[in-house]
């Protein structure tokens, strides 16, 4: 719990509580701001106390929270695994590192480091892109996946969900020159979630991977945005060409399970392709490809 003693227009005091050693329920463990309207005119025993969240913009944090607190209350067995991985944590941003540092950690690769690095991507300066987009993917999956039951459940347990976002945050550390960092992230998504991403890769915001399981990306892919990829997809390249091979997804795509999009090929805006097919060239928007070769087989 952090709390801001106000002593000035433009002046504030943070001090930082681990909630962890106190009893404060859930519903009152928030950030609280001890605002002085005049300090200079009033004592200090008349603070008044504004409970006001830092993120109380964030909806989906809001929701996601109110999500975890009905869960532990209908399963109080899971009352403590909502609390260390939600209900302890002040934004959307460090409860994510958290939970993906647990899950990419191992015996040689410790769960802080990982926390440190990913949390510092996930909150600075240069990580609003990734925010809204770990925002963007949560409403996808709960729009386009009947399967989701809450943004909550999205978060906690949805691999290919992670598995996207651990991607971006090997992105962000690639195109800034950490390749090492971004290639064992790379490694560890592939050990932990079965999906393999190049960390150059290019992917779009509002992504919904189905399953995931044996999702493959390829270097120079570049996924738009709103896309829905399923289970055992692969956009990779034919093996005969070097440099820029792989496929472009327009937005709106939809690529079904076992699919295969192979070269330097464009899929344009609100395609299909067939659970099943290989595509080994361009589909035209709005078109619907499916088949070993894939043919087009009408438009929408």
């Amino acid at each position: 719990m952090a709390a801001c003693i106000d002593n000035s227009r433009n002046q504030c005091t943070y001090i930082t509580v681990d909630s962890r050693c106190s009893q404060i329920t859930t519903s009152l463990s928030k950030i609280i701001r001890l605002c002085i309207s005049n300090p200079s005119s009033r004592p200090i025993n008349q603070f008044a106390f504004c409970t006001q969240e830092k993120h109380s913009e964030d909806q989906t944090w809001q929701k996601i929270r109110q999500e975890a607190e009905f869960d532990s209350a209908q399963e109080p067995i899971l009352s403590e695994f909502y609390s260390s991985a939600i209900l302890s944590h002040t934004s959307l941003e460090s409860a994510l590192a958290n939970h993906l540092s647990l899950k990419l950690s191992n015996p040689s690769l410790s769960r802080d480091a990982l926390y440190g690095v990913f949390s510092k991507a996930l909150i600075g300066e240069d990580g609003g892109g990734i925010r809204r987009a770990i925002r963007d993917d949560l409403k996808a999956v709960m729009d386009r996946d009947p399967a989701c039951v809450s943004y909550v459940h999205c978060l906690l347990n949805f691999k290919g969900f992670l598995a996207c976002q651990a991607h971006r945050l090997a992105h962000h550390f690639w195109i800034r020159g950490r390749t090492v960092l971004a290639l064992l992230i790379q490694n560890r998504v592939s050990e932990v979630f079965a999906v393999d991403i190049h960390p150059a890769a290019e992917i779009g915001r509002g992504i919904v991977f189905d399953h995931a399981t044996g999702v493959v990306i390829g270097e120079t892919a570049v996924v738009g945005d709103d896309v829905t990829i399923l289970h055992s997809v692969t956009l990779g390249g034919t093996g005969k060409v070097e440099g820029d091979r792989h496929p472009k997804i327009g937005d709106g795509v939809v690529i079904g399970a076992g699919a295969k999009v192979l070269g330097n090929i464009r899929v344009g805006e609100y395609a299909k392709i067939g659970a099943g097919s290989v595509v080994l060239k361009e589909v035209p928007p709005r078109a619907t490809a499916v088949g070993n070769p894939a043919r087009l087989v009408g438009f929408r």
